[in-house]
């Protein structure tokens, strides 16, 4: 009997182990209208991103990414602050520097980007069902596992104040 503990014991251990990191890639939430190129979020923008902090409270996050824009940081803000996680800036357009920072991951990530990008580093990660977020949709939530076989789960959240 403690031989089949133990046995199951290092299974269950080299599963964990060998599990591929997630991936959770989310646009920043509404951002206040703003002639400026670098808007904070809007009140609903805020809840959202408290919304995303519940939703991934349990998801284990150990790293999260956003870019050098303000309202993917204060998306991210919530999450980081729950987590305790001090998120890494990577500019927006870098792709290339995201995806070999993705692939270092020893857990699972966070990524905050903006609709124009989010395609490419789904892509990049190596899904190829395309993706196209319209402009005034702040919903998606992409689940990707990384590995081998990269698979996708799209979910769409909303914020508390809008149920």
């Amino acid at each position: 009997m403690k031989a089949l503990v133990l046995l199951l014991s290092i299974f269950v251990a080299v599963t964990i182990a060998s599990a591929e990191p997630v991936v959770v890639v989310v646009r920043h939430a509404e951002k206040a209208a703003s002639t400026g190129k670098d808007p904070d979020l809007s009140p609903a923008g805020r809840a959202r991103a408290e919304a995303l902090a519940r939703i991934l409270k349990d998801s284990d996050i150990t790293a999260i990414f956003t870019s050098e824009f303000k309202r993917t940081q204060e998306t991210a803000a919530p999450t980081a602050t729950a987590m305790k996680i001090a998120p890494t800036v990577v500019p927006a357009k870098d792709i290339a520097l995201l995806l070999s920072r993705l692939r270092q991951l020893n857990g699972n990530a966070l990524v905050v980007a903006h609709g124009d990008t989010i395609p490419d580093i789904v892509k990049a990660l190596g899904i190829d069902i395309p993706i196209q977020i319209p402009e005034n949709d702040y919903t998606e939530l992409l689940i990707i596992t990384l590995g081998n076989k990269p698979q996708l789960l799209r979910l769409h959240y909303s914020d508390s104040a809008s149920r």
